[in-house]
């Protein structure tokens, strides 16, 4: 019997550690770098960086792209960061919110030889820690003994692959009768996931038949528009309407997934919203911060919906990439049931964006 973590486990524990500010070493074969959340480096920990050798700084191609920088990788680009420079600098390299004030940050040199995985699966933790997808690292010698001696989190790569690209192993906790103004039937069933992140939600309406198709909804959490009522967007309008729905039906099943902003987490949401304050609109927004048009992980729901007993779903959507992703995973959408509520001159521009980029039919 082992008592150590698991590689899911270790990989929760290198993201809670990136977000803390503390560096990580990944390893691959006889390769391995030191590397730290660009968001949270200080000028401390970057000075003993540098006592390792020449800093650089890992972004997504998205945010490459914004900063005129070469991707030589395909997906990153491995930016020079100048002797001079301190964490300041990099931050707002990695940080959008100040490109308008100041346009001009290079020329930017990108390095193009030498392999990429190690910087790329940095950038792939600070984006799935919810921070800004920028990583600053450094190559380390003796890579065992130096984790050993600092007392850092070691991510082996071709272990991590496989978790990282796998869907997410989840386990029912508790479910409890929940009464709502919608529903006095409800039940509320917790499901966490085994390497210890958040939790996801199952609001389930009545008593749906297992064996024939259920009225559900893939909802991602939204604290501005579900709680604070933002106008800002349609999700706490599509939230009570499909609860609504399923009151009114007598059963149904509501999946509430902790996928804020997107997949990108409630800070880099608030920072999407701000750069659109500056003209730019939703999916723009994303790609200057170094993230994808949607982030989410829609295996989520589909685990939760099998684990329920359930295997066909009416689904209530306006997104066609929860229908294929669900059917992708063995679900059949027998039927797209359309929940389109919601629209306001505070959010028809995020609305019209939605559909003519992310094609989301309204």
């Amino acid at each position: 019997m082992t008592l150590g973590p698991s590689i899911a486990e270790r990989l929760n524990r290198a993201r809670a550690d990136l977000r803390s500010g503390v560096p990580v070493v990944l390893v691959h074969a006889a390769d391995a770098v030191l590397a730290a959340a660009a968001e949270t480096l200080t000028d401390a920990r970057l000075a003993a960086m540098r006592g390792l050798g020449p800093v650089a700084l890992a972004v997504t191609a998205r945010r490459a792209a914004t900063l005129r920088a070469r991707a030589y990788d395909g997906d990153i680009a491995r930016i020079v960061v100048p002797a001079d420079a301190d964490a300041g600098w990099i931050a707002r390299l990695a940080d959008p919110a100040g490109d308008l004030d100041n346009p001009l940050r290079g020329p930017l040199a990108t390095i193009r030889e030498g392999q990429a995985d190690l910087p790329r699966l940095a950038v792939q933790l600070c984006k799935t820690a919810r921070l800004l997808p920028a990583a600053a690292f450094v190559p380390v010698a003796d890579a065992a003994g130096f984790a050993a001696t600092e007392n850092l989190t070691v991510i082996d790569l071709p272990g991590a692959l496989p978790a990282l690209s796998g869907p997410a192993q989840l386990n029912p906790v508790i479910s409890a009768r929940v009464p709502l103004e919608a529903a006095e039937s409800g039940r509320l069933h917790v499901f966490r996931p085994e390497d210890g992140g958040e939790e996801h939600y199952a609001v389930e309406i009545g008593q749906p038949p297992r064996d024939r198709p259920v009225l559900a909804r893939l909802h991602s959490a939204c604290f501005t528009g579900d709680l604070l009522g933002s106008l800002k967007c349609d999700c706490g309008p599509q939230l009570r309407a499909a609860l609504d729905q399923m009151g009114a039906a007598g059963q149904g099943v509501l999946l509430y997934l902790n996928q804020e902003g997107r997949g990108i987490g409630l800070a880099n949401k608030m920072r999407a919203y701000s750069l659109q304050d500056q003209g730019f609109d939703t999916v723009e927004a994303n790609h200057r911060l170094g993230f994808e048009d949607d982030e989410r992980d829609f295996r989520i729901g589909a685990a939760i919906l099998r684990t329920m007993g359930f295997s066909q779903v009416r689904l209530m959507t306006n997104n066609p990439a929860k229908v294929a992703m669900l059917e992708s995973c063995g679900l059949k959408v027998v039927e797209r049931v359309p929940l389109r509520v919601g629209r306001s001159h505070w959010n028809s521009g995020y609305l019209d964006t939605k559909a003519a980029k992310s094609g989301h039919l309204l």
